[in-house]
């Protein structure tokens, strides 16, 4: 049987995701064997959106796709790096006037191809166009030139996250959440055999409140008025998954929960 092993790597948060995930990507490309991987990346500059420094390390670690989300557009430089690489998405469902791709397909040669595409929710976010639609959409595209599609479903809601993943249950090969920083217990495959997950979680310092220093978040929450953003430093874990996907199908036959270290 013809399969992919993939890795997803989550929210990689400031200069502390960047250096474990640096640290340890040789280890987890060998111990999975990984064909392809991807990682989200809309914090990876000092905890708010990515810049082109932060972009080819990642690439040169071995990375092969960075997806994004909201905090993307934190940084203005980042229109000017979507508008030059295919390879770090926005959220496809941003209006498309909007820089940058929101899909993409990755050809691995011998591997076959692979579909990634990135999503926002609208639940507690901005109102954009529909994720729903947007993945129907681009999953017909895609699935004209191969079956494996992975989705970075980057929202806040859980419902929503697992409301897409029963509407998309067969027709793609997984559905990672991102955004909220807080690993979910609930990777599992799906009747159809799309692989999901809530939330992978954050790469980045958990002696936090989701990679901002304590002090700073309990402030913004006791006071009700803006605090400077500092990022944490301490307590860095890695989160990611590793899937195996049957490459004639597109449906998935294994999803790990990887996080280093354990809590």
């Amino acid at each position: 049987m013809a399969h992919i092993n993939i890795f997803f790597v989550g929210d990689v948060n400031g200069k502390p995701g960047l250096t474990i995930l640096t640290n340890l990507f040789k280890q987890y490309h060998q111990k999975y064997n990984i064909d392809f991987c991807v990682v989200n990346g809309e914090n990876v500059t000092d905890g708010k959106g990515i810049e082109e420094r932060e972009a080819k390390i990642l690439f040169e670690l071995g990375v092969h796709v960075i997806t994004t989300g909201n905090h993307l557009w934190d940084r203005w430089s980042a229109k000017s790096l979507l508008a030059k690489e295919r390879n770090i998405l926005r959220p496809l469902n941003y209006p498309k006037e909007n820089p940058g791709n929101g899909y993409v397909l990755y050809d691995l040669k011998e591997k076959g191809k692979v579909g990634v595409i990135c999503l926002q929710g609208r639940t507690f976010m901005q109102t954009i166009d529909d994720p729903f639609k947007a993945a129907d959409w681009a999953i017909s595209k895609i699935s004209n030139e191969t079956k494996v599609i992975l989705i970075d479903m980057h929202a806040e809601a859980t419902a929503e996250k697992m409301a897409l993943a029963w509407h998309l249950d067969g027709k793609c090969s997984a559905i990672i959440g991102t955004h909220t920083h807080v690993p979910t217990a609930d990777a599992r495959i799906l009747p159809n055999g799309t692989a999901y997950i809530t939330d992978v979680g954050m790469t980045g310092p958990y002696d936090s409140v989701i990679g901002m220093k304590k002090e700073v978040a309990i402030k913004r929450f006791q006071f009700q008025t803006p605090y400077k953003f500092e990022i944490a430093e301490h307590d860095v874990r890695l989160c990611a998954v590793y899937i195996q996907v049957d490459t004639n199908t597109g449906k998935a036959l294994k999803i790990e929960h990887v996080i280093f270290p354990v809590f």
